[in-house]
C-alpha cells in the first residue's frame, strides 16, 4: 500500500504533462481521507483563471489515465477545481507571479519572533522570499513556509 505523499507525487507526474498540454498550470495534488472517503483533488490555474469547461475537461482526460496507470491504491472521489481567489502558494514560481500582492504566511520556525506574518511580496529569488511588513524587509527561506495564501483585497 502507497502512503499519502507518494500518491499525491505519483498523480502530480502523471497528469502534469496533460494538464500543460491545454495551456494550464497544475497548482496541486491532495489525497486526502474526510471520513471515510479518500478524495484526490487536483487544481489547476491559468490566466486570467479557470472555468468550469476547464474542469471538466481535465477530469475527463485524467480520470482513465489515473485508472490505467493505477495511481491511487483505494476507491476515491476525483476533484478538480481553481485554486480560487485566496490560493495557496507553494513554489517560487507562485510567488514570483504574486509579487506585489500581500499575503498570509505561517511559518515552521519564528522570524523576528513570528510565526505568522501579513506581508507584501516584493521577490522570490534563489529560494528566498522577499516581504515588506511594515516598511521592514524580511526575508525568509522557502523552506520555512508551513502555508502561505494571498490576501484578498478590494
Amino acid at each position: 500500500m502507497m502512503d499519502k505523499l507518494s500518491v499525491s507525487q505519483r498523480v502530480r507526474n502523471a497528469v502534469e504533462p496533460v494538464v500543460r498540454d491545454d495551456g494550464l498550470e497544475l497548482v496541486d495534488v491532495e489525497y486526502k481521507k474526510t471520513g471515510k472517503i479518500w478524495t484526490l483533488r487536483v487544481i489547476i490555474d491559468k490566466e486570467p483563471g479557470v472555468n468550469v469547461d476547464d474542469c471538466q475537461k481535465v477530469s475527463r482526460q485524467i480520470e482513465d489515465l489515473i485508472e490505467i496507470e493505477n495511481l491511487v491504491p483505494t476507491g476515491y472521489v476525483l476533484e478538480v477545481s481553481s485554486p480560487g481567489l485566496d490560493r495557496p502558494l507553494k513554489s517560487s514560481r507562485d510567488f514570483i507571479k504574486s509579487k506585489g500582492k500581500r499575503i498570509t504566511v505561517s511559518l515552521f520556525s519564528p522570524v523576528n519572533g513570528q510565526k505568522k506574518l501579513d506581508a507584501r511580496i516584493q521577490e522570490c529569488r534563489d529560494e528566498i522570499l522577499c516581504l515588506e511588513e511594515n516598511g521592514t524587509a524580511i526575508e525568509i527561506p522557502l523552506k520555512n513556509i508551513a502555508q502561505a495564501k494571498l490576501i484578498i483585497e478590494f
